[in-house]
């Protein structure tokens, strides 16, 4: 159990120093030669090669975190962390490991309540407000990551977006296509749809590259001349019925193409291919094409325009068109983007994320998910709290104030889980370099007070401030979800009090050895010496 207990403080510890907005990065290079440069809990937790079955509990609650909220990854981890280490004094004393359980599990239901309790609700504000409200939440989240210098300017980025999208819980409806070149602040959003210029045949250089208002047709099918080998059987008795046959196929791609003309669509674009034929033939009557649209913008356009997707080019009439204000081939960088802005339904927003290092883009890519699962999270939840540690600490003198309502030993549990929710404000001093113990004597002077529930650590000035009055808010939920997940992977770790292996599992390296040399007495005499090096294997062999 305490072998447990040292494998995931050894993990803790490497994601430590990533906390808050003075956190440090990891760079991580795995065995394919890739790099990741991270400060994000979830990625580096997922790209550490963590073997010890105990430590791989962490991982799991640090990906739950992010898929569950989107953020408070590293937190999750240090205060699991922090709970196995409190109960690691009592464990060697030989407490019952069932003892702890049941306090923590006591102690981790008061902490959630009281959270609830001091998270300050954002129902009824005014859109205006509301907006305000959530791009603060956003900047703090974007705080501690690579592009915090630019978490103002990002954060109204993302609120929008979310906003766009509405009610509709796929957050694939909000589109990040990154871009190398230039600098962050050269990233905008678009409301509507944006993607990369598809491969185009020759003849694309003829068609328009921008419309208003146009006629938007969305397709499943190949407008390609091809031989048609599905579903047909040919039989020719004459070799002049060859040329039949070839005028047949030119007349069925004709065919489809004019029924798409036909339908008064000035976009046509598709998942299969569009061949060259049909993009010269599109450049011709002044309609622009797109093949190989990726599905995932394919449904975007949909959701965007309006539109439906078609499998075939029979019977198309005008409510399975898609439509909006303005379509435009943009160049951004080195890119062409196709842009379909001021759409009907307004069900999708694109982000073209600007940058230097393709590193750099990548982790800004995993700061924006992170930030729009908040925004996200607070405008379902709409309950906010105080960031900076301050809720952390307001909740654990709760804790040990009602540590003193109890008789015996779960009055010391208690108090040992009121003293891990410190580590928070405690890690944030010390990633930004200040005198951790000094800072929290004054916020537990503050809390105790009890007119300090809302201070928190003030990394601009190394002292302690009101977290709401700075605007450093999060979600409730984050923190809610920290604690019970935290709590429930503590007591999962504690309730284990033996490792077993399987005698199954694949053999180590000196058994393969070993099975090998048994293998190859088969085929050679092995003479065995003992010489300065080690061990001399000299072989004949065997006919």
């Amino acid at each position: 159990m305490v072998s447990n207990i040292n494998a995931c403080t050894a993990v803790v510890d490497t994601v430590r120093t990533t906390l808050g907005p003075r956190g440090m990065d990891k760079l991580i290079h795995d065995d394919k030669g890739g790099v990741t440069i991270s400060n994000d809990g979830a990625t580096i937790m997922r790209l550490l090669d963590i073997v010890h079955p105990a430590a791989k509990i962490l991982v799991d609650i640090a990906r739950s975190q992010d898929s569950e909220v989107g953020d408070g990854t590293t937190t999750v981890v240090l205060l699991a962390g922090e709970f196995l280490k409190e109960a690691k004094p009592y464990i060697e004393d030989g407490v019952h490991p069932h003892s702890l359980i049941r306090s923590y599990r006591t102690a981790g239901h008061l902490a959630t309540e009281k959270v609830k309790e001091l998270a300050v609700s954002i129902e009824g504000k005014s859109l205006e407000e509301k907006k305000s409200l959530l791009a603060k939440c956003a900047a703090t989240t974007l705080s501690s990551k690579l592009i915090g210098g630019e978490k103002e300017f990002f954060a109204s980025m993302v609120v929008d977006a979310v906003l766009a999208i509405g009610n509709d819980d796929r957050l694939n409806m909000i589109g990040i296509k990154k871009v190398p070149g230039g600098t962050m602040r050269d990233s905008f959003l678009v409301n509507g749809v944006a993607f990369k210029k598809t491969f185009s045949y020759a003849g694309f250089e003829q068609q328009p590259k921008k419309f208003l208002n146009p006629k938007i047709l969305l397709l499943n099918i190949e407008l390609e001349l091809k031989s048609e080998k599905e579903n047909a059987e040919i039989r020719l008795s004459d070799p002049l019925q060859y040329q039949s046959i070839v005028d047949a196929e030119w007349n069925i791609i004709y065919d489809k193409l004019d029924k798409c003309v036909q339908s008064g669509a000035k976009i046509v674009l598709s998942r299969l291919a569009i061949g060259d034929l049909a993009t010269q033939y599109f450049a011709d009557r002044d309609i622009f094409c797109a093949g190989r649209v990726t599905e995932e913008d394919l449904q975007r356009v949909a959701a965007a325009t309006g539109g439906t997707v078609q499998t075939s080019v029979n019977n198309v009439i005008d409510e399975v068109l898609g439509s909006c204000e303005v379509f435009e081939e943009r160049q951004v960088g080195n890119e062409r983007f196709n842009i379909f802005s001021g759409c009907p339904s307004g069900q999708t927003a694109t982000i073209v994320l600007r940058g230097g290092a393709d590193q750099f883009i990548e982790e800004a890519e995993r700061s924006l998910h992170d930030a729009i699962m908040i925004v996200r999270r607070a405008l379902k939840n709409s309950t906010v709290v105080p960031g900076g540690g301050a809720i952390d600490m307001e909740v654990s003198k709760y804790l040990r104030q009602h540590a003193r309502t109890i008789a015996g030993k779960s009055q010391f549990f208690v108090n040992s889980f009121a003293k891990a929710l410190e580590v928070i404000p405690r890690q944030l001093c010390d990633n930004a370099g200040f005198d951790a113990t000094d800072v929290l004597n004054k916020l537990r002077q503050k809390h105790a007070s009890g007119e300090g529930a809302n201070y928190g650590v003030d990394i601009n000035t190394g002292g302690i401030a009101d977290s709401f009055a700075n605007f450093v808010w999060e979600p409730a939920v984050v923190k809610i979800n920290a604690i019970n997940a935290a709590t429930e992977a503590a007591c999962l770790i504690l309730s284990v009090d033996e490792t077993v292996k399987n005698p199954k599992v694949r053999k180590c390296t000196g058994c393969k050895i070993l099975a090998l040399l048994r293998h190859v007495q088969m085929l050679f005499k092995l003479y065995i010496f003992h010489c300065e090096h080690g061990l001399l294997l000299i072989g004949t062999l065997v006919f």
